[in-house]
């Protein structure tokens, strides 16, 4: 063979390109294939030449190079594009929304501390962003923008079940026992991100490992509230307000009229009094260390959570359904900051009454019973009574 035309074709052989044409032709036409462009052979948009095998191959191995930085330049966006253009309330309370970039615009609606919003564009020192059914503009002095540090701080992780019973384990080990079961659909608190394959999940107010296989995980801020939004929501506060005052006053009618008929209470418990949570709470006392029984209702006999709270909150003249997941839309929501006694602390699959200073009763598991224990993490907290 030719030295030219085996010289070409190590060439070729190793750029893993495959050339047809006749021997002839080959040792001939030597100066057409020296060079050939990337308009020709468009590869990683290069131009290189087919007589230097050991050339083809460092020009290769440099498109290799340019290939895995590019890549890792895109991981690293695709890290921070949560963050990107949001912006992030850092206020003492919160900051009002304007139909217009100016103190003189309309207000729209209200952004609280640590709420979210998405910047839209900038417009001489306002935003104009989105957040929940909001769109208007804030001063920009009044947010912090693209801070992942603080966006991590604010925000709520949340992984949904994909499965129709999730295995929640102690450890992050199929081997691990297992320390809960939670049915499909179910929204869990994402507490620890730190193991590949698994996160750590709050369970009522324990830590657990589920399988990342089984979950959907996103990120949950608190976002605006519109000026319509907060009338409603305010209106709907004083009204549970006083339907749970007028019910509580009368279960101590009822309470007084059964005492004042039989003489004497068949429990050696104290009846309720008042009509505040603190009342609720303090009633609710009384029963630790009765049994947890799975569908029950009864404070003194046995009762699962669910049965507890409507237990305790009917002796205040209260109706709640016999549900965790129904008595997390019962009443109004508080955030956790705002907790009082009496509220509800819902969690997946679980509920419990707050008593203050970071603890809830509940009746917790067949082996303690009815106890009082941290409140961990909830994903909601609502106020039956103020």
């Amino acid at each position: 063979m030719d030295k030219k035309v085996a010289k070409c074709a190590v060439g070729c052989l190793a750029t893993g390109l495959m050339v047809f044409a006749g021997t002839t032709t080959f040792a001939t036409e030597a100066k057409p294939l020296a060079t050939e462009t990337a308009e020709n052979y468009p590869v990683a948009g290069l131009s290189f030449s087919f007589g230097d095998a050991t050339g083809v191959q460092q020009t290769f191995a440099a498109a290799a190079e340019e290939t895995s930085v590019s890549e890792k330049e895109i991981e690293q966006t695709a890290a921070v594009s949560e963050y990107a253009n949001l912006a992030i309330a850092q206020v003492n309370d919160y900051v009002n929304i304007r139909s217009t970039a100016s103190e003189e615009g309309e207000i729209l609606g209200k952004l609280y501390n640590n709420s979210a919003a998405n910047v839209l564009e900038e417009e001489n020192g306002w935003y104009k962003i989105q957040s929940g059914s909001v769109t208007g503009y804030v001063k920009c002095e009044f947010v912090v923008r693209d801070n992942a540090e603080l966006a991590a701080q604010v925000r709520t992780r949340i992984g949904r079940v994909t499965t129709e019973t999730l295995r929640v384990r102690k450890e992050a080990s199929t081997e691990s026992g297992i320390m809960d079961l939670v049915p499909g659909g179910e929204d869990l608190i994402v507490k620890d991100e730190s193991i590949p394959g698994w996160v750590g999940v709050v369970v009522g107010d324990k830590m657990g490992y589920v399988s990342t296989e089984f979950v959907e995980l996103r990120s949950q801020y608190v976002q605006a509230e519109s000026r319509e939004e907060e009338a409603a929501r305010l209106k709907a506060e004083e009204e549970a307000r006083k339907k749970a005052a007028a019910q509580a006053a009368a279960a101590r009618q009822r309470a007084a009229a059964r005492t004042s008929s039989t003489g004497s209470r068949s429990q050696s418990y104290t009846a309720p009094t008042g009509g505040s949570g603190a009342s609720v709470a303090n009633f609710a006392l009384q029963f630790v260390g009765n049994p947890y029984v799975y569908g029950g209702s009864s404070l003194t006999n046995g009762t699962d959570c669910s049965g507890f709270v409507m237990s305790v909150y009917s002796n205040f003249g209260v109706g709640l359904p016999h549900s965790s997941g129904a008595q997390r839309g019962c009443g109004y929501g508080v955030s956790v900051g705002e907790a009082q006694p009496g509220d509800i602390m819902c969690y997946s699959g679980h509920v419990g009454i707050y008593i203050g200073n970071g603890q809830m009763v509940h009746a917790s598991t067949s082996r303690t019973g009815i106890i009082v224990s941290g409140i961990g993490s909830p994903i909601a907290v609502r106020r039956i009574l103020s």
